[in-house]
């Protein structure tokens, strides 16, 4: 399988600038998309000047005075990204939408049909050339990696058959976030980030078990892009017939007014047999047969299942799209239209209450529970200062408003990247933790906190290790007041692994009245 995505850099400003919506020249200097009084898309010259998404509005007029700053509006954005896919229609069979100003097209078709991979990216980007408009293409064997080589060093890249890993090993692991159809957690880059993995290669070689364990399925799928995994085909034939919805107006839709009402109707149709067979839609294929017998046809995906909200904007975009085109003029109206749900799933697990939980059903549901085990039983954690582990998190009743967190510095508390898996308290039984050194004596920390031998071997409940490594001890000198006479108290990180086992394992151990403790664990 090849691949070519299509990235549209700035898209919502570009689309301002074919909409006609600024001056023409204006997006040549800075302009900013913003929402919500931030900014949400900003062009190279806003950003040479300063500009940065998330920015605050005024913040970014404060760094660049000359900043054109233009409201966000997706409706334009969709619908005029949907004039240009129409026209990939001409060289490639195979085209599907993942956001207004991205598309992946299927190049080995289309290589096939044009007489080579090279003739038929020329013939792609010129299907798409307008004025004042950028595109970079990338291409490679999988999905994933040509819409990181679409980003590659600002200009694209054409990734070689068979050398998408090689390609991937020299990326920064920021790559993974800077395209949002990718589906990757930011939180899991920046925890990558922490623990030193700072290119997709060093990602990809980590052990699989490791990962999942560390960072559950959305580790996984970030390394399944950093190997270069082989993912699904572009726009694949899916029998779903039987979900299929369809409208046949009174008369043929000429306006986008009628176009979206119709698309509302139809959404609603779908959705109403999407919950009935307990499934969600994440690709859309959008059917419209004009007047004179000429259909044309769409594919939609989408990185989260499709509400019938998102539905029926996707379907309005497209139509909005198509009515405004030369083509659709001369075809007349539309006579019929179809919703094709060309790739349907089960709603996923992490959706707590189904595939379209809102904040306000979410506390209903809590406010149920706690009215039945009391306001106590039902608590969230949230982030408190400290120097241990265990402190450093707080867990308050749900929906209860708190003081902030006390800021400080907090000298002398663990670093990161913090253990994940807390113990059972220093008083639990399979907490205790015995620490020998190679002569079979015990490893305690002396009055000058220091060990008193080298670690040689641990034991936890029934299993032995052989210590591997460690760092520290380091004083606790926290709460001195509360500690007996003469009582040492410290901190170490071990590191160790059993016979048989191919993993090594990490602790945070805590020593205390002469004995150690395990206060979290790094799996």
């Amino acid at each position: 399988m090849r691949v070519a995505a299509l990235w549209f850099p700035d898209w919502p400003v570009q689309a301002a600038d074919l909409d006609e919506e600024v001056a023409p020249g204006v997006v040549a200097g800075p302009v900013a998309v913003a929402a919500n009084h931030h900014v949400e898309v900003c062009n190279g010259p806003a950003r040479g000047a300063g500009v940065r998404r998330g920015m605050r509005v005024r913040q970014a007029q404060a760094v660049c005075p000359e900043l054109v700053v233009l409201d966000a509006n997706p409706e334009r954005d969709g619908a005029v990204f949907g004039a240009i896919a129409d026209s990939l229609d001409d060289v490639a069979s195979s085209v599907e939408i993942l956001r207004p100003g991205l598309v992946i097209v299927d190049l080995a078709a289309a290589g096939a049909f044009h007489g080579g991979e090279d003739r038929a990216l020329e013939m792609l980007i010129d299907a798409t050339a307008r004025a004042g408009v950028d595109c970079l293409v990338g291409a490679a064997d999988e999905i994933a990696t040509a819409l990181i080589a679409a980003r590659h060093a600002g200009r694209g890249a054409v990734v070689a058959a068979g050398e998408s890993r090689e390609f991937l090993a020299g990326e920064p692991v920021g790559v993974l976030i800077a395209e949002a159809a990718l589906g990757v957690d930011a939180r899991l880059v920046e925890q990558l980030g922490k623990l030193g993995v700072r290119r997709l290669g060093e990602l990809a070689g980590l052990p699989r078990g490791q990962v999942v364990t560390r960072f559950g399925q959305a580790g996984a799928k970030a390394q399944s892009i950093a190997q270069a995994t082989p993912d699904r085909r572009v726009a694949p034939e899916l029998a779903v017939t039987e979900l299929r919805v369809g409208l046949t107006p009174e008369e043929p839709i000429e306006r986008v007014d009628a176009a979206a009402f119709a698309a509302r109707q139809l959404a609603s149709l779908l959705h109403g047999k999407l919950d009935a067979a307990g499934l969600v839609c994440v690709r859309l294929e959008v059917v419209a047969e004009f007047t004179s017998g000429q259909r044309l046809e769409r594919v939609w995906r989408t990185r989260e299942a499709l509400d019938e909200e998102a539905t029926a904007n996707r379907v309005r975009w497209q139509l909005d799209g198509w009515l405004s085109t030369a083509r659709a003029a001369e075809a007349g109206g539309i006579g019929r239209l179809e919703l094709v749900p060309v790739e349907v799933a089960p709603p996923e697990a992490g959706e707590l209450f189904g595939a379209r939980t809102s904040d306000e059903q979410v506390r209903r549901a809590v406010a149920r529970v706690q009215s039945q085990l009391g306001v106590d039983k039902v608590l969230v954690p949230r982030p408190a200062g400290g120097r241990g582990v265990a402190e450093r998190v707080e867990f308050v009743p749900y929906g209860e408003a708190r003081d902030p967190a006390p800021r400080g510095t907090w000298p002398g508390r663990i670093p990161g990247p913090l253990p994940a898996r807390l113990g059972g308290g220093m008083n639990h039984p399979a907490s205790r933790f015995y620490l020998v050194s190679a002569k079979d004596e015990p490893v305690i920390v002396t009055a000058e906190a220091e060990l008193n031998a080298e670690p040689y071997a641990a034991k936890w409940g029934a299993y032995v290790y052989r210590v591997a490594g460690w760092a520290g001890p380091w004083p606790v000198d926290a709460q001195w007041w509360t500690a007996e006479p003469g009582s040492r108290v410290a901190r170490l990180q071990l590191v160790g692994q059993a016979d048989g086992e191919e993993v090594q394992r990490a602790w945070l151990l805590y020593f205390a009245r002469g004995a150690w403790r395990v206060e979290a664990a790094y799996f």
